[in-house]
């Protein structure tokens, strides 16, 4: 890294909303050097500052991943004040994020129309639960409600079994990744127009763009993709399995060579020339006679010398990691996504690195969420509104920031 300023650096975003799309839409931007300012409501913070399942020195720690590198204000978008003041900051932004339920930003005469007006290159981002459109944009719509109708509960768990939720929000990340992909498209567009758009992203549709060929499978044959655990149906051998030592390790080896250098590395290469095993179609025919004979050999080693072993054969492989693991990973302490950062309040607190890296504008990570609501006012407020101290405590004393 050469330590100049990450790739959005000039650019500036407004956040609005809570929890996790449009916040997390608004981390990835901030990673990059945007500069991204963070609006709550005076009596109501964001509710991700009381989320996530650990708790350090009285504080939730998702919010320093969450809000870091972000500026914080506070201002009260339901008042006729506010409203004025947040056109005066949209004026000086070149993004606005939002994931209120459509119809929100209209209620407060903070639509697209009324932003575009006092600023004809904004770009507003707008996430919800099924987009700006269609009989359904009412509704309120959650991630886990978005994964469910977009198709991926459906097929996620075991077939015996009722579908599942993922460990992680990943209907709200991947609707998080749609809006920061439309936020640089719009951005891009903006050089040649010199205008700027809505992006309406649905989280439903989000989901559903990860089905891969389940729209025309279906279409075109009939035929719906259901659970199957943890093999991909027809592709062989791509499964976990078990260790001697009662670990266990995912194996990929379906092409027909490199299923030939398992077998060898297990001490069976006579087993690549069965009939059943031999062609990548007959693997996928007999795939269930083949995880059990391959669970067989991996029950005689032990997780860490079988996966050295399948790696320096070229076989692709991988223990399943939990946090503790991931965190003591030299590959992973190398490529800098774990990175200890200094909270006033915290100490030092490990956060999860940027990614993508670049080979010559940096994605660093300056400070973590701030502690309290409406931290950046006078900073903010200033340098972008020009507003003295004196008229930013007026405003507080009429309730507006």
């Amino acid at each position: 890294m050469s330590g100049s300023a990450g790739p959005l650096a000039g650019i500036r975003v407004l956040e609005l909303g809570s929890l996790i799309a449009g916040p997390f839409a608004g981390r990835l931007l901030a990673d990059m050097g945007a500069e991204v300012v963070k609006v709550e409501a005076p009596d109501t913070p964001d509710p991700m500052r009381q989320w996530g399942q650990a708790t350090y020195r009285g504080r939730r720690l998702w919010w320093t991943v969450q809000s870091r590198n972000k500026y914080c204000i506070t201002l009260n978008l339901r008042l006729p004040e506010g409203q004025a003041l947040f056109r005066r900051l949209a004026q000086q932004a070149d993004v606005v994020i939002e994931n209120f339920r459509p119809g929100t930003l209209e209620q407060w005469q903070l639509g697209w129309d009324e932003l575009s007006a006092v600023n004809p290159r904004l770009i507003l981002v707008r996430v919800s639960g099924f987009g700006q459109t269609g009989p359904y944009r009412d509704r309120a719509g959650f991630g886990a409600v978005a994964e469910a109708m977009g198709g991926l509960r459906y097929v996620t768990g075991f077939p015996d079994r009722p579908p599942v939720r993922l460990g992680i929000s990943l209907g709200d990340a991947v609707a998080a990744l749609y809006a920061t992909i439309g936020t640089l498209a719009a951005l891009q567009e903006r050089h040649r127009s010199g205008r700027g758009q809505v992006v309406d992203v649905s989280i439903t549709e989000a989901v559903f763009s990860l089905m891969e060929s389940a729209v025309p499978d279906y279409g075109r044959t009939g035929h719906v993709r259901e659970r199957s655990g943890n093999i991909l149906p027809g592709i062989a051998p791509s499964n976990v399995y078990p260790t001697r030592d009662g670990q266990y390790l995912v194996i990929g080896a379906n092409q027909d060579r490199v299923f030939r250098r398992l077998c060898e590395v297990l001490g069976h290469p006579e087993v690549a020339e069965d009939p059943r095993f031999a062609t990548h179609e007959a693997r996928g025919q007999h795939q269930e006679a083949l995880d059990d004979l391959i669970a067989q050999w991996t029950r005689q080693w032990d997780q860490k010398a079988l996966a050295e072993r399948l790696h320096q054969a070229g076989i692709p492989a991988g223990p399943i990691y939990s946090i503790a693991d991931i965190m003591q990973d030299p590959h992973f302490l190398a490529r800098e996504m774990i990175v200890p950062m200094e909270d006033p309040e915290l100490g030092l607190v490990e956060v999860p690195g940027p990614v993508p890296k670049f080979s010559r504008t940096d994605s660093r990570l300056r400070w973590t969420g701030p502690a309290h609501p409406g931290e950046h006012n006078q900073e903010v407020y200033q340098r972008w509104l020009g507003l003295e101290p004196s008229a930013l405590e007026a405003l507080h004393r009429q309730g507006v920031v």
